[in-house]
């Protein structure tokens, strides 16, 4: 198989049940956005100490199956190519995740600020791409039918992502820096 196609040379491309839509379609905005902050995690991953590798390497297998969901066009198109369906389980394990983790942690009193380690900045980044991808398919949504699921997947992984980043933190003994506004 080859890589390069010569399809998307004009500025469109295919989903997956064959539809072509122009490379800028808010479906494609969405799918390629989810991509992205699957490659984010890729690098976030492989920084991570080893309690958080499971974990999200199991995030990175439910982004697929969103992306594919996505780039299907449909949630028949998505099924016929037998695409995994994302669930309310999937969204509830990570509610359970955040609250394991969450529990040895400090208690939050201020906002903080993002760094301290590359792997709690990669966390960080991995949230902020998290909300741009469920800001996307919310947009998405006003337009065309995309499943409820996907956009709680998305923003509960947001938040586990902050607490994730939180958690590394607290294993490697970095301090987090509250944010204090000036005036």
């Amino acid at each position: 198989m080859k890589i390069y196609t010569r399809t998307g040379d004009k500025g469109q491309t295919s989903l997956l049940g064959g539809m072509r839509v122009p490379k800028d379609h808010l479906r494609i905005e969405a799918y390629g956005t989810v991509d992205e902050l699957n490659s984010h995690l890729g690098l976030l991953r492989d920084w991570s100490t080893a309690r958080h590798k499971e974990l999200l390497l199991t995030v990175q297998t439910t982004l697929f199956s969103i992306g594919s969901r996505l780039a299907a066009g449909s949630e028949a198109d998505a099924d016929t190519f037998k695409v995994p369906p994302v669930t309310d389980e999937q969204v509830t394990a990570l509610e359970a995740a955040m609250d394991v983790l969450d529990q040895e942690l400090p208690i939050m009193r201020n906002f903080i600020l993002p760094g301290g380690n590359q792997s709690i900045s990669q966390a960080h980044i991995c949230r902020t791409v998290c909300r741009r991808a469920e800001r996307r398919c919310v947009q998405l949504a006003a337009h065309e039918p995309v499943p409820d699921v996907l956009i709680r997947y998305l923003n509960r992984l947001s938040d586990l992502l902050f607490v994730v980043a939180r958690s590394l933190g607290h294993e490697l003994g970095v301090e987090e820096l509250p944010w204090k506004p000036r005036g």
